[in-house]
């Protein structure tokens, strides 16, 4: 039997060689962002920094808050949307971002 090893396909384009390079060529695009304190974000980068300090526009947000019913003791997820026209982030409250979907 022959060891067949195959290569990993190229998921991400030459031009990524730093964690940081991948959030560059969002700029000027959508991207979601997970911050801290269950929010969530989606909205165009216009910049960012090395802290992930970031400004974007058009931005959707999303806080999901959790209650206990005290009848029952179960969760209640409740989710709180706001349009915000423009918005800095600061970088420590940053999860995760992801930049757009792109087609192969």
């Amino acid at each position: 039997m022959g060891d067949k090893r195959e290569e990993p396909a190229q998921v991400l384009p030459s031009a990524v060689e730093e964690p940081l390079d991948l959030i560059r060529l969002s700029l000027d695009e959508r991207v979601y962002v997970k911050m801290r304190n269950d929010r969530e974000i989606h909205g165009k980068l216009h910049a960012f920094d090395q802290h992930l300090n970031m400004i974007l526009s058009n931005v959707e947000e999303i806080v999901t808050t959790t209650e206990v019913d005290e009848e029952s003791f179960e969760e209640i997820y409740r989710q709180t949307k706001r349009s915000i026209p423009m918005l800095f982030g600061r970088g420590d409250a940053v999860i995760l971002v992801s930049p757009p979907a792109r087609a192969t």
